[in-house]
């Protein structure tokens, strides 16, 4: 049965990743209460890291942007896990953090990250209204360009 998300899901054509395996000693998600919180999550696509190296240096703005909606479905499909298949159960996405891969001199952070914002807010519209924090590092697990996590409220 199709929940409101998925017919959105669907409307903008994406199908979902399998959720991805922890990629070392870590869970993909906790859920405490009615919070969730989804560990950091890499632009994994058909099972590699689809956008590898530096945001500014080889990487472009829309690149980076590109990589954010790929980790977003990435947390997409590990929020699914945690709501029991069931994305309707989602009232709110609370936070997304953003990990850009860039060099010390890229400014565009807040740029880049706006393509797994502007991606969360497409799905689950006003719900999807999140603070957010991006931040530039020097260098990602596996190469990564970017790395998204997320916190979000469940229905009960």
């Amino acid at each position: 049965m199709a929940g409101r998300i998925e017919a959105r899901l669907k409307e903008l054509g994406i199908v979902l990743p399998e959720a991805a395996a922890p990629m070392a000693n870590y869970v993909p998600f906790v859920v405490a209460g009615n919070l969730v919180v989804i560990s950091g999550q890499v632009p994994l696509k058909d099972g590699r890291i689809a956008v590898t190296g530096k945001v500014g240096a080889g990487v472009t703005v829309e690149q980076g942007q590109e990589s954010c909606r790929i980790c977003f479905l990435n947390v997409l499909a590990q929020l699914k896990t945690a709501c029991g298949g069931d994305l309707d159960r989602v009232k709110q996405a609370v936070r997304l953090g953003g990990f850009i891969a860039c060099p010390p001199d890229f400014t565009q952070q807040a740029l880049v990250m706006n393509g797994a914002s502007e991606l969360c807010v497409a799905v689950f519209g006003d719900a999807g209204r999140h603070a957010r924090t991006t931040i530039g590092v020097p260098c990602l697990p596996g190469d990564a360009a970017t790395e998204v996590e997320g916190m979000f409220v469940l229905a009960g």
